[in-house]
C-alpha cells in the first residue's frame, strides 16, 4: 500500500473455466470490500453450483496491519485447492476480492501436483481476465460557508487535493467534497479553524 492509502485489486467480476483431465475448473471472482461480503460471494457461487464435487475459495481484505486472508479446500486435499487460490490473489499483489473455484469432478484423480497446479491457475486466470486496477479510499465531507469565506474553503480543499462534487448557491455555500481518506483529517481541522464555516463527515 502506498502513502495515500492506494491498493491494487480487480476492475470488475469476471469466471475462467480450465478442463483438465476430463474435471472441470470454474474459477469466478469478483471485488469484495469486507469480509461479509466475501462470504455472500461464496455461498451465492455454491448455491448456483450445487452440483459440483468442491466450490473452493480464498479471499484477501485489506492491507498491512488491517489485512485478513482465508482460505476454504471444501473437502478437497488439505492445502491443495484454497492454498493455491490465495497464492494466485497474493502473487498478483491484489486486496479487497473474493476468488471462488468450482471443480466439477470429471472420474480421473489429478494428484497433490495436480490439484495445486489446477486450482492455482485458474484462481490466476480469473484475476488476469477481471482486469487490476488501482483505488484510493476516498472520504466525503460537506463544508458549509458563508459567500467571504468561500475563496479561503477553495484555497484549502486545493492544498488538501480534495475534489467538489457539487456546489449549492443558498443563503449560504454548500459543497459536497470528496478528500483522499488519508488527508481527510487534516482538511477537516484546517476547514474547522475558520470562522463561518461548518463541516459535516
Amino acid at each position: 500500500m502506498s502513502e495515500d492509502g492506494a491498493y491494487k485489486t480487480i476492475k470488475g467480476e469476471a469466471t475462467y473455466e480450465l478442463k483438465i483431465e476430463r474435471s472441470v475448473f470454474i474459477a469466478h471472482t469478483r471485488e469484495a470490500n469486507s469480509e461479509e461480503e466475501a462470504r455472500a460471494f461464496v455461498a451465492a457461487v455454491r448455491a448456483e453450483h450445487k452440483q459440483a464435487a468442491h466450490n473452493c475459495y480464498a479471499y484477501r481484505i485489506g492491507t498491512g496491519a488491517r489485512e485478513a486472508t482465508y482460505f476454504n479446500d471444501h473437502g478437497e486435499p488439505g492445502g491443495t485447492a484454497g492454498k493455491p487460490i490465495l497464492g494466485a490473489i497474493l502473487s498478483r499483489e491484489v486486496t479487497n476480492l473474493c476468488v471462488v473455484v468450482t471443480r466439477y469432478f470429471g472420474g480421473k484423480k489429478l494428484g497433490v501436483r495436480g490439484l495445486i497446479e489446477a486450482y492455482g491457475t485458474a484462481a490466476g486466470r480469473a484475476i488476469d481476465a477481471a482486469g487490476v486496477v488501482t483505488r484510493t479510499p476516498v472520504s466525503r465531507m460537506e463544508v458549509e460557508c458563508d459567500y467571504p469565506r468561500l475563496n479561503q474553503v477553495l484555497y484549502l480543499l486545493n492544498r488538501h487535493g480534495a475534489r467538489v462534487l457539487h456546489t449549492d448557491y443558498g443563503q449560504q455555500i454548500l459543497l459536497a467534497v470528496e478528500v483522499n481518506k488519508a488527508a481527510a483529517s487534516g482538511l477537516g481541522d484546517d476547514l474547522r479553524s475558520l470562522r463561518q464555516v461548518r463541516v459535516k463527515s
